[in-house]
């Protein structure tokens, strides 16, 4: 199955896919664990940083090698893609999904890279992912515009775009304050729209909060920054503790951590 085919089964049954980011064969290996342990689908997600430090052809290679391995049904996606350079050469490289993501320039501009990128994709039959709206990074906060109902309508329109990453009130990276969803604004775009809507920044986000957005039109959530930061956290605290020397003992705490993290993150997800 195709993941654009797989997503939309997703939205018709009110449920979601779980995407998650990893960095090394650490955190890639705790998610293979984890959707083994609760039968789930898994979209492996990688962005530019990640591509940079592990190299293009093994980070892809290490992803196929573990589906197959794990025997998961899984997709390998580029997460924000800023440019159509580097979506160009993960389509080259066999990658299933691509997100350009030109939130940050105007509505013309967004429409434009992001056709571009989409007739790209076609000849590979591969998915696309844009955004539209204020979904604040790391050290931004959190409250901005919502993504306007009009505005994805004319978006979808005007790109043929398969996904869409909305602004409902999340937020990359841990909240400054409590987060708290539009899931209003979520049923308006749903409803006007037939087009598969991404949440992103769901680390930190409640359990009941994660599934009214599922119940109400979400159907893959991304998950990131909780991944980085239980790995270290337990890695930093396996050191300070320890004189172990040998990686092999010490990474598998870790992994450990994540595994047990992302187990119930899917469970999640697969019960709203």
């Amino acid at each position: 199955m195709t993941i654009q085919e797989k997503l939309k089964q997703s939205q018709i049954h009110r449920a979601a896919i779980l995407a998650t980011n990893f960095y090394n064969l650490e955190t890639l290996k705790a998610i293979l664990i984890a959707a083994s342990k609760t039968h789930s689908a898994a979209i492996l997600q990688l962005t530019q940083s990640s591509i940079d430090y592990m190299g293009l052809n093994m980070a892809v290679s290490m992803a196929r090698q573990g589906l197959k391995d794990y025997e998961i049904e899984g997709w390998l996606h580029l997460d924000h893609a800023n440019s159509i350079d580097l979506v160009q050469q993960c389509l080259d490289a066999g990658f299933d999904s691509v997100m350009i993501d030109a939130s940050d320039k105007d509505f013309e501009e967004n429409v434009k890279i992001t056709r571009e990128v989409v007739k790209r994709a076609k000849a590979y039959n591969a998915n696309v992912e844009a955004e539209l709206g204020y979904i604040a990074k790391l050290v931004q906060e959190q409250e901005g515009g919502f993504t306007a109902v009009e505005e994805a309508k004319l978006f979808v329109e005007q790109t043929g775009v398969d996904a869409l990453a909305i602004a409902i009130g999340s937020a990359h990276g841990f909240y400054k304050a409590a987060p708290k969803l539009n899931i209003e604004r979520l049923k308006e775009i749903h409803q006007a729209i037939n087009t598969v809507l991404v949440l992103h920044g769901s680390s930190g986000i409640p359990k009941t909060m994660i599934q009214e957005a599922i119940r109400n039109g979400i159907s893959k959530v991304n998950l990131a920054t909780e991944i980085k930061d239980i790995f270290m956290r337990t890695l930093k605290n396996v050191l300070m503790n320890s004189d172990e020397i040998d990686l092999r003992k010490v990474f598998p705490v870790a992994i450990d951590a994540v595994v047990n993290l992302l187990t119930e993150k899917y469970e999640i997800v697969k019960t709203t």
